[in-house]
């Protein structure tokens, strides 16, 4: 008896929610939208010039490190040349001017890895900020229900990927920021 009632409520619990549920399952079909973000970091204005930026900052860092450290070895090799006829007070006081400059040149090499990490952080945060309001846009206006990055999707219909209309728009609208 007990098995018959529990059969019972069982089933008519899964008719209540098909009967329940019954006009959505007769709306139109989910809609969802996939996004390539790695695509449009490499082919938008938007992640163009965010590249450009940040290679920018980083070989302008790099020229400054390898002229720091042009000099750390013009020291080195002088020292090296002129230790013989150095007094034990000069070689040491150069000694400690090298030591000075190498450790100078390692706190500034993490400062320049902090602030590029920082200025990567800020140009990825611009442009993931962008994508998300023209995502929403695009979601609401077409009536996407979900929209994901295919980071993680192992399987998406071609048809639901937006990455290309995504980036025209993007384009677009950088386009207009930087117009007259």
């Amino acid at each position: 008896m007990r098995s018959t009632k529990a059969m019972f409520t069982t089933g008519g619990l899964a008719v209540l929610l098909l009967l329940a549920g019954g006009p959505a399952f007769s709306a139109d079909p989910v809609k969802i939208g996939v996004v390539d973000l790695q695509k449009i970091l490499e082919t938008s204005n938007s992640g163009k010039a965010a590249q450009n930026e940040l290679k920018a900052q980083r070989d302008r860092m790099q020229a400054d490190m390898k002229q720091r450290g042009s000099e750390i070895q013009e020291i080195e090799s002088r020292m090296q040349r002129e230790s013989m006829v150095m007094s034990k007070e000069t070689r040491e006081e150069k000694e400690r001017e090298h030591r000075i400059k190498v450790s100078d040149f390692q706190a500034l090499q993490r400062k320049y890895q902090s602030d590029l990490q920082e200025i990567e952080r800020k140009l990825m945060g611009r442009l993931q900020n962008e994508i998300t309001s023209l995502v929403s846009d695009i979601a609401k206006k077409d009536g996407y229900l979900l929209v994901i990055s295919n980071i993680g999707v192992i399987y998406a219909l071609p048809s639901t990927d937006i990455t290309d209309r995504l980036i025209q728009e993007l384009n677009a609208k950088s386009g207009k920021k930087s117009g007259p």
